[in-house]
């Protein structure tokens, strides 16, 4: 508990409040819903830092101490559920994860946009920090219904973070097994909770901005435009695709969201979890960013997001899916086969380099 502390208080111990060190940032996120009632929600996590994630297995009645602004302690609270997730820096934080019964939480990034709540000296008690939202709501929460609520019922506060170079500019996505999905944003220092039925998820501007944006992009079709008629000319589409001509390509916030969507409601419905998962995998191939094509200048250096991993959730079965930019293999992790009665947070490395099978020997 005293390592937990000490390891979160030094997040804030900096006197800079400068923003994150990648000045691009494309996390993109989707959600499929098989014909078997399961619900999956997959998501990137692109960035130009190095965030050494891991598996994070929190067990159940679990303690852990809130950070309000100026390093003072806030919330205490114990997870009443076991969660699964990726971590960041080593810290004992969920960047994205579910829970035993079904709930995702997951951080997206949110520049020039993020405003956390101003907490008094009577609400130090129930505050927390911007990274620890997913963890604290993971362990407190059922349903995206219980998210909604219970959100509201702490502050989060502008929290200096050491590993991000300031106050981190976050927003969150919540999914649960019903289907039903929310987006909770903190602009201008108030709180607000967006029904997200589509289950799509990127970066700024603000979520609702970005559905008001899919206005420009109705002439979207999955069919191919054969050809058409003009003074007596005809004149016929070019190969595939001819349908969603105009669909935008670039790694930026508003076109990924648009791109999500489109494809994300394009694919053909499977009947599985299995498939889903698969599906899903596929989808978020077309957002997957090579080191060096989404490059951003801060101080004077250039970097360069690319997608560090992908995850997926199967939230009816409790499964964690995740690939990672160096091995693309997918692994998983069942919710239901580790023991959340645990007294210790468990870690599982995501590390690894790709492993090239050979079957050159399996000609026949």
């Amino acid at each position: 508990m005293i390592r937990f502390i000490k390891s979160m208080l030094l997040m804030g111990i900096i006197a800079s409040t400068a923003l994150c060190p990648s000045a691009t940032s494309a996390c993109t996120g989707i959600t499929i819903k098989p014909k078997d009632g399961s619900v999956i929600f997959g998501r990137t996590l692109e960035f130009a830092q190095d965030l050494h994630s891991n598996i994070i297995i929190v067990p159940r009645n679990k303690e852990f101490v809130g950070i309000a602004p100026n390093q003072k302690q806030g919330l205490r609270w114990n997870s009443q559920y076991g969660i699964v997730g990726m971590n960041a820096f080593n810290l004992p934080i969920i960047a994205d994860g579910i829970n035993e019964k079904g709930l995702h939480v997951g951080i997206f990034y949110f520049p020039d946009y993020a405003k956390y709540q101003n907490v008094s000296t009577q609400e130090i008690a129930k505050t927390i920090s911007p990274i620890q939202v997913p963890l604290y709501l993971l362990g407190s929460c059922m349903t995206v219904d219980d998210v909604a609520k219970q959100i509201k019922q702490i502050k989060v506060g502008n929290v200096l973070m050491e590993q991000m170079g300031g106050v981190p500019p976050f927003h969150y996505i919540a999914s649960d097994a019903s289907g039903k999905s929310i987006v909770l944003e903190y602009v201008n220092g108030k709180l607000n909770i967006h029904q997200n039925p589509l289950g799509v998820f990127t970066n700024s501007p603000t979520f609702d901005w970005h559905m008001t944006n899919l206005g420009n992009y109705v002439n979207l079709l999955t069919n191919n435009i054969a050809k058409i008629e003009i003074e007596g000319q005809t004149i016929t589409g070019l190969g595939q695709g001819s349908g969603m001509l105009g669909l935008p390509g670039d790694f930026t916030p508003p076109s990924r969201f648009v791109r999500a969507v489109a494809f994300s409601a394009s694919v053909f419905p499977v009947q599985t979890a299995h498939e889903g998962v698969l599906q899903v995998f596929h989808v978020l191939n077309q957002f997957d960013i090579p080191k060096g094509a989404a490059r951003g200048d801060q101080n004077g250096k250039t970097t360069a997001d690319y997608t560090m991993w992908t995850a997926v959730s199967d939230l009816k079965n409790q499964l964690y899916y995740f690939r990672t930019y160096d091995d693309s293999t997918i692994r998983m992790v069942n919710l239901n086969s580790v023991d959340l009665n645990a007294t210790e947070i468990k870690i599982i490395s995501i590390q690894g380099e790709e492993q090239i099978l050979d079957v050159s020997g399996c000609a026949r």
